[in-house]
Order: structure tokens, then sequence, then C-alpha cells
């Protein structure tokens, strides 16, 4: 047995949506936890704020941890348990701190503190320290902070930081009701579950040397320190979820893989060692080191998270490919009918749509013209493909190549027709298509033209042509201009042509 195995934890508190920052540390001491037989990564919900925590929040916080493989019945993981279950224990360390003369009662109020400093930003100035109070109404217990000397933290990642005594006022750690502050609360949960190592957040950094001061005078020696650097963004600013996409959530609706998504987040400060870069867990855990994380901070870039995205997306087999798209194909909320749905057809089509989406959201657009009765109308593609003057020739020679019953229906012939109707018209092949296209999907980006004409089938197809075409004519006032010329003289003089 591992002589004092790893024991990390993960404290959020169940208040909001999964902070992408939040899931890059709990990745961390993830790795940490199972590169041991005995490491345990423990999940405590700091549920103390009533007001503000939600049940559907710790499932929530639960549910994204199983995602990224933190999952609950693997040996390493314990809980998770709840602070507010502890409340006993808190007011226990408040009361040994207090006997101890390590703490001490105060009921000055904010004003009282304000009015005797000549600078309010210097905070508290200690004036209870030797006042004797006793518990009572309106006095909190505030920590005695040892005069002189600095408090060193020998941080794994900073190195060691030293804070100076004196810029620490002795801070409250429990309220006049008796209930503990967080600070308090936070230490003597990480005693009680026997926690050797915290890694979080840079955020924090400012609160380690009241909690070193907490863990020491409550007679136990503090954890190993490990601050992890700020993630940005493009602008260098820290991710913020009033401005920032930084929801886990998000992004699994959208259809990142879990497995990009934590390849990226291990990346957010820390690298293997090589110039690799796409890499699997299995191959990331074992390199894991928290010496070896930058105290740099991390830019978090979408557009290269998107580039993993597809990586790891191509490299699923079909099969795998096709049951993850499934929850966006369900007619439960895709744009199609269930009697409409065919996933033989989607089978077929996988492997193109494979290669091309970046986001599993994405195969709803690449696909939708093969489940929908009709394209759809994306006025951009419409208005860009459908010139009057080469769209009109092109569906009408396109609409008779295409009917002829002997056509073969199959990619290489039907692009041979095509190709062949733009050159007749004096057309590349990308322009020739690019209204046919349009008529048969809506759009003037997908899958490639010719496999699909396939998949939808030669009657569909023809169909949708030719509404392309009413839908020229009506466009242009009822005469399209192959039919202009078969309009009838009313007499010798053509008066119905100059009326």
């Amino acid at each position: 047995m591992t002589e004092n195995p790893i024991r990390v934890r993960f404290a959020p508190s169940p208040t909001g949506m999964f902070h992408v920052g939040g899931a890059r540390s709990a990745l961390f001491n993830w790795a940490l936890a199972r590169q041991q037989d005995e490491g345990r990564f423990v999940l405590r919900i700091e549920d103390t704020d009533a007001a503000r925590n939600k049940p559907e929040w710790t499932e929530g916080i639960i549910q994204a941890l199983a995602w990224l493989g933190i999952s609950a019945s693997d040996p390493h993981f314990e809980g998770p348990y709840f602070q507010s279950d502890y409340a006993g224990k808190h007011r226990e360390s408040a009361e040994q701190l207090y006997k101890q003369g390590r703490a001490y009662y105060c009921d000055c109020t904010r004003e009282q503190v304000q009015a005797r400093r000549d600078n309010p930003n210097l905070g508290y100035d200690g004036f209870c320290r030797d006042r004797g109070l006793e518990p009572g109404p309106g006095r909190a217990l505030r920590f005695r902070v040892p005069e002189g000397g600095p408090t060193v933290v020998d941080d794994a990642i900073r190195g060691r930081v030293e804070f100076d005594h004196a810029s620490i006022e002795d801070f409250v750690i429990a309220r006049a009701d008796g209930s503990p502050l967080f600070v308090l609360a936070n230490v003597a949960d990480d005693i009680e579950m026997g926690i050797n190592q915290v890694i979080r957040g840079e955020e924090h950094l400012s609160n380690t040397p009241k909690q070193q001061l907490l863990w020491e005078a409550l007679g136990h020696t503090p954890p190993g320190w490990a601050h992890l650097p700020v993630i940005v963004n493009e602008k260098r600013q820290k991710l913020s979820k009033r401005r920032d996409k930084v929801a886990l959530e998000s992004y699994q609706q959208e259809g990142y893989l879990p497995e990009a998504m934590v390849n990226y987040l291990m990346l957010l400060g820390w690298a293997p060692g090589d110039d690799r870069e796409i890499m699997p867990w299995a191959e990331m855990e074992p390199l894991f080191a928290v010496s070896d994380v930058n105290s740099s901070s991390a830019f978090f870039d979408e557009k290269k998270l998107r580039a993993f995205n597809g990586e790891y997306i191509r490299g699923l087999s079909v099969e795998e490919f096709v049951r993850r798209c499934r929850p966006w194909l369900d007619p439960e909320v895709a744009p199609w009918s269930e009697e409409n749905y065919d996933e033989d057809v989607f089978r077929a089509v996988a492997p193109l749509a494979q290669s091309r989406v970046a986001v599993l959201g994405e195969i709803v657009p690449n696909v939708d013209f093969l489940f929908l009765d009709e394209p759809v109308d994306d006025p951009k593609s419409w208005s860009k493909a459908m010139k009057p003057e080469t769209a009109a020739p092109m569906l009408a020679a396109a609409r008779e190549r295409l009917a002829d019953p002997s056509l073969d229906w199959e990619p290489d012939a039907l692009r041979a027709e095509l190709e062949a109707a733009g050159f007749d018209l004096g057309l590349k092949l990308g322009k020739a298509q690019a209204p046919v296209r349009v008529a048969v999907t809506g759009r003037t980006v997908g899958l490639p033209l010719f496999e699909s004409l396939e998949l939808l089938g030669r009657e569909r197809t023809l169909l949708r042509i030719e509404a392309a075409q009413e839908r020229l004519r009506a466009e242009q006032g009822g005469v399209a201009p192959a039919e202009a010329d078969a309009v009838p003289d009313s007499g010798p003089e053509g008066t119905a042509a100059t009326e």
C-alpha cells in the first residue's frame, strides 16, 4: 500500500452551470488521484449558500463530471459529500480555536472600524483583540493572525509565495449567529476528509495564507498547494460567464465529444512534454504532473477546440459516429417528422458527413434535405446561386438530362450529365452545379452533390428542380426566359407585345 496515498478534492458550489475552468481543475485532480491505486478524488458539494443553491445544479455537476469520465462508479471516486452535513464539525473547530486563544469575539460594526481608520481599505484594526469579549449577540469570531513574520505558501506551480502578516487582518471565521464562514468550513472539511493535496484555480491563492494559518492552528499539517493559471479569452481577459461561453453544458449541447473536451482542457496550462496535442486520456493520465503546469495564463481558444473535436469525430468508426449523432437526429428535436427519418439513409450518408462536421450539432443542416418534404429556404443561398440568366437555363438543362430514364442514377453518371449541361451553357462545373445544389438541398454548401442526389433519388430530385424553376418564373414576373419566344402575337403588328 502506498504511504500517505494522494487525497485530492473538487469542491464546487451548486449555484450555476458547470464552468470549463472548474472542469479543468477537476481533470487535473482526477489525473493525480488515478496515478495511485489508493489515490482518491473526493467530490464535496459546498452547498452552504442556501439562497443560491439548487438541487438541479448539484445533479448537473455530477452529470458533467461523468461526461468528462470522472465517474462515481470508479474506485478512485469518493463522495459526493455535502458541506452542509458538516456544520457541527465547523462549529467545533470554531470553538476549539476560541478556547485555544487563537480566535476572539468582536462586536465592532463596519462603520466603527472605518471611523477609526484614516484609510478604510486597510481593514480591521484589531480593536477587540484584548477586550476579552465572550460569545454574545452581535459578536463575530475573528482569527488572531500571528504578529510578525510572514506565512510562506509552498506552491507546486508558483514556488515560494510569502504573505506578510501585517497585510492580513484578523479575519472573521464565524458570524454572530455562530455559523462559520467559508474559510473555516473549507479547512475543517479538508481536515475531516484527509485531503493532502489542494489543486485549484489561481483566484484562490489570496485565501491560502488564511487557510494555512487555520490548518496549523487546528493542529494539522497543511496540504500541498497548487494554484492553476487563470484561463483567459482571446483578449487576455479572465473567462467570465457574463461575457464568454464558459458553461460545459453549452459545449455538450453543441455536440462536442467528451474525449475532445478532456484532451483540450488538459492542455490549458500543461503539456505532456512532446509536440503532440491530440492525445487520449489513457496516455495523458500517467504523464500528468502538477510541477509541470505553467504559471502563465492559459488561452481558451474555441477555434482550436473545434479543430480538436473535428479530429476526434473523424477518428470514430462510422457505427460510433451514427450512435453519437442520434440525439440530434431524434424527430423529437430534429426538424423532420418520424415518418420521414430513415436511419438506413443516414448510415449511407454518414461517412460523407463525418468528414465535414466539426461538432455533432452540425449534422442536421448537412442532412436535413434528405428527411424534409422540401429543402430549407435559405435566402442568402438562393440569391447567390439563382441568378436568372444562368440558373434558369441550367435548371432546365439539368432537369432534361436527369429525367432520362436510361441514366444510371449514381454519382459518376450524375456528375457527367451536369458537367455536360454546364459545358453547353459555357459554365464550369462549380457554377453549373450551384443552382442544382440549392434547388435540391436549399444551401450553397453541404455534402458532395452527386452522392446527395443519389441518396435523394431521381423522383425527389426532379420535383425539387421543377419547384425551383417555378419559383424563378414567379420572381421574373411569371415568364421564364426559355418561354418568352412561345408567347403568341395578337395580330400582324404584334400589338400584344407592345401594350
